[in-house]
């Protein structure tokens, strides 16, 4: 299996709800460091997994909507808790509309699987991997 990562970052803010999160649950900030990692068993006919400009700024533009926001007043997040995991899937999730409406290029409709990976820090990260 190929791959490729591309890296990019956000700042956001938001708080938790729920005792498990302790302090978390009020409101503060967080910056990510995120890798979008995009997967094929070949190499398309132009030996690329995909095209890194592309999956670059697909990233940055996905990330955009996300960054210097309060997640707590975005509808797309209402009642939910905004952990590093469900972020990474819904980053995942983005990626993989615009893989599918064509905006990495046509070959990216061959790639096999996409994964994002938020760090939190230099000793604590997630990720959530899904199948294209």
């Amino acid at each position: 299996m190929y791959s490729i990562t591309v890296r990019d970052h956000m700042m956001i803010a938001h708080s938790f709800r729920g005792e498990v999160f302790g302090p978390a649950q009020r409101l503060h900030g967080a910056t990510f460091v995120v890798d979008a990692s995009f997967r094929r068993r070949e190499l398309d006919a132009d030996g690329l997994v995909v095209d890194i400009g592309a999956a670059t700024q697909e990233l940055n533009g996905v990330l955009a909507d996300l960054n210097y926001r309060n997640l707590d007043d975005e509808p797309a997040f209402a009642g939910i808790n905004t952990s590093t995991e469900m972020l990474a899937r819904y980053v995942a999730d983005q990626l993989a509309e615009k893989i599918e409406a064509g905006a990495l290029g046509e070959g990216a409709r061959g790639l096999d699987g996409l994964s994002v990976t938020l760090h939190e820090s230099h000793v604590a990260w997630a990720s959530y991997e899904r199948e294209l």
